[in-house]
């Protein structure tokens, strides 16, 4: 199905993005390194708060998780969708109440498990520091990090290959900001066991877990030509019953019939969330929930933020549509709220050329309310699990 449904999407995305990609390319002044989002995670939480699948257990890892993690290391397991021969990653504390700080952060070629191929651990610093503190809400972006093994992007023998990215946590992080549902295993130390980033060898990280912890973002200088799309959404997006080390979510596998058609033009990132809604929750800082904070709210982080982006397939709306207790209100609610969504990225993502909305059918009781949103349409008449898509020009019409 994940299949399909990216071979449908991805002749969209040609039909509405080459020509735009081809006239920015041609037309934007020469300027320094352009960087590109390769890989992305949702920020959400504190942990535990989410929807994680096949997780280990954690009550050895982090056995307090008001006190999150305790002077350790962590690894984390990434797949950048294109390559670069300079990286930069992004720590976030956003969902975090006190000050984090992270240093003996270090970049490598995973081999396999916890391992990286020896030679390929780079420093990573932070405004020329080796160490950085990061306050609660915020984030923070590394100094460009050379890649000496990336001798050309385009190498076919870097296709599919993963990233080891380590950090060690200072002292007690308090609760930690997270991404619950990574379907990737990535690896950690015992509580106490200080700064190991450096150890290429698995044997300090003896602990896994298939979520990622405070980083939610890679990115890669690539060629000026390279424009990033943006997968937004909920549970759908975000691999729910994909497999685990399988990397066959739908923004997977449209990436690599995009590729094999184009190169490296696109990076495709993920930032769907399990149970994302697109208004709620309204207060979610306080009263957070396992489906993260709403679309409006995550969208100026997970959207306008990356760079590089020139289009956006959001596909989302179901669990605001899809609960027995929907009614009316809530669909004039999020009618507003996707209308807001919209507007924010018209105005703000000035390079971006096009926005996809794609919504799963509901069953049939819950289809006219759907079909007054005036970015729904054709419902009428559909089986459940049928994708509705529409591509609109995010310029304004006249």
């Amino acid at each position: 199905m994940a299949s399909r449904f990216a071979q449908f999407v991805c002749g969209f995305i040609f039909a509405y993005a080459a020509f735009s990609q081809v006239t920015e390319a041609q037309t934007a002044p020469a300027k320094g390194p352009h960087w590109v989002a390769v890989w992305a995670a949702s920020a959400h939480g504190p942990y535990p708060i989410g929807n994680p699948t096949a997780q280990p257990e954690l009550k050895f890892a982090f056995p307090d998780a008001a006190r999150g993690a305790i002077d350790q290391s962590f690894r984390m397991i990434v797949r950048p969708d294109i390559w670069g021969k300079q990286a930069r990653i992004r720590l976030s504390n956003a969902y975090g109440t006190q000050p984090v700080t992270f240093d003996g952060a270090y970049i490598g070629l995973q081999t396999s498990g916890s391992a990286v191929l020896a030679g390929t651990n780079r420093v990573v610093t932070f405004a020329g520091k080796q160490a950085v503190t990061v306050p609660p809400g915020k984030d923070v972006i590394s100094d460009a990090v050379s890649l000496p093994f990336v001798k050309s992007p385009a190498d076919p023998m870097l296709i599919g290959r993963r990233l080891a990215v380590s950090f060690h946590v200072v002292g007690e992080s308090g609760p930690m900001t997270w991404h619950a549902k990574a379907l990737t295993t990535s690896y950690l130390t015992p509580p106490g066991a200080g700064s190991l980033g450096k150890d290429e060898s698995e044997s300090p990280f003896s602990m896994s877990s298939t979520s990622w912890y405070f980083l939610d973002e890679l990115e890669m200088t690539a060629s000026p030509a390279t424009r990033v799309i943006v997968a937004f959404g909920d549970s759908i997006t975000d691999g729910t019953a994909s497999t685990l080390n399988g990397d066959d979510r739908w923004p997977d596998v449209f990436a690599r019939r995009l590729h094999a058609a184009s190169g490296n033009r696109f990076s495709v990132v993920n930032e769907g969330i399990g149970g994302n809604q697109v208004i709620g929750p309204t207060d979610y800082v306080t009263k957070p929930i396992p489906g993260g904070p709403s679309a409006l709210d995550r969208l100026q982080r997970d959207v306008i933020s990356l760079p590089g982006v020139s289009t956006v397939i959001w596909l989302e709306g179901i669990n605001d549509f899809g609960a027995a207790s929907a009614s009316a209100r809530n669909a004039w609610t999020s009618r507003s709220g996707i209308t807001h969504l919209r507007m924010v990225c018209l105005h703000n993502l000035l390079h971006a050329s096009h926005f996809a909305c794609l919504e799963p059918d509901l069953d049939a009781t819950r289809v006219e309310g759907r079909c007054r949103e005036d970015v729904f349409h054709d419902a009428t008449g559909k089986s459940p699990g049928t994708l509705i898509l529409l591509l609109r020009d995010v310029h304004p019409q006249p």
